[in-house]
């Protein structure tokens, strides 16, 4: 493994993140202005106060939502947090300068500057890596954000961002993917192993797979919305996985969802799991602290290895 920069280390020091998709987002996760926002915010104070103090959110999370909460949660609390956000290729953001124009806009609404992290959200199918990455480049040097990072990249599309970012001495430090026992591909296809190699830190989201991964669902009680007909085919290949995880969480005094967050901390990534209330942000981070055996992670290894 290459040696971890100075600048990533903080990173690679957090094992468990909030992630704030869920704040502002009303299509997937029915948020509700006025509503929602008493719920969100216990959720941000429970997990600084539980030691989850790395929350991540995005620019187009409710159109800009996630992060104004964000921005006035922190204004009112004294605790320390580290704060991950992302820029949105949008079709017509074609040059580097829309980088550093987008970013400035989420410090805007975060009130901060600068960010912990930065994160170019999807690839862009207009704006090559190269580009992308020469305008992260620009805000470390603009002093706007501390490290950079990717999102939904594969391995082809990391080295030539970590590449460009080299030249300038600067390190990727970061790429964020979907991770979880029930979507297991960045285990198939390497990118794990090479994010390791190369002191990357992969950040897993929808690391309880939307919710599946609580006990809560079943094919008969499906997730409300539509999480409940795009999982469908999920439900029901999942009662032995939860079986194994009742079994191993009951070894550690600890929920389904907590062993399913710790598998992901036992592989070496950081899940970033979402709360709108105190009661799951608590929930989330009791994954955190300790560790499965090696037999348990073989145990859900083996119970989920073909399902996809």
């Amino acid at each position: 493994m290459n040696e971890i920069s100075n600048e990533t280390r903080f990173l690679h020091a957090v094992e468990m993140g909030l992630g704030a998709w869920q704040w502002g987002d009303r299509v997937i996760w029915g948020y509700k202005p006025g509503e929602s926002d008493k719920g969100i915010r216990e959720a941000f104070d429970m997990s600084l106060s539980m030691g989850v103090r790395f929350i991540d959110t995005a620019e187009v999370y409710g159109s800009g939502r996630s992060e104004r909460l964000l921005g006035q949660f922190l204004k009112e609390t004294e605790q320390p947090a580290l704060v991950a956000t992302k820029f949105f290729p949008m079709p017509w953001r074609l040059t580097k300068g829309s980088v550093l124009r987008a970013l400035r806009g989420s410090l805007e609404r975060l009130g901060l500057e600068p960010v912990d992290l930065y994160q170019v959200h999807w690839p862009s199918p207009l704006m090559s890596p190269e580009t992308v990455m020469e305008g992260m480049a620009i805000c470390v040097k603009e002093g706007l954000t501390r490290t950079v990072g990717v999102s939904n990249f594969g391995e082809s599309r990391m080295l030539r961002a970590y590449s460009t970012l080299a030249q300038q001495g600067i390190p990727l430090a970061s790429n964020q993917v979907p991770y979880s026992l029930l979507n297991r591909d960045v285990e198939k296809n390497g990118l794990l192993a090479r994010c390791k190699e190369l002191g990357i830190r992969l950040i897993a989201y929808s690391p309880l797979a939307q919710g599946l991964l609580t006990g809560k669902y079943s094919i008969e009680n499906p997730p409300p919305g539509l999480r409940g007909s795009t999982y469908a085919s999920l439900l029901r290949k999942l009662p032995p996985v939860i079986k194994a995880l009742q079994e191993i969480a009951q070894n550690h005094s600890k929920s389904v969802s907590q062993a399913a967050l710790n598998w992901v901390i036992c592989k070496g990534a950081l899940p970033i799991p979402g709360a709108k209330n105190a009661a799951q942000a608590e929930e989330n981070a009791g994954g955190a602290g300790w560790r499965m055996s090696d037999d348990e992670i073989a145990l859900l290894d083996k119970v989920t290895d073909t399902i996809r």
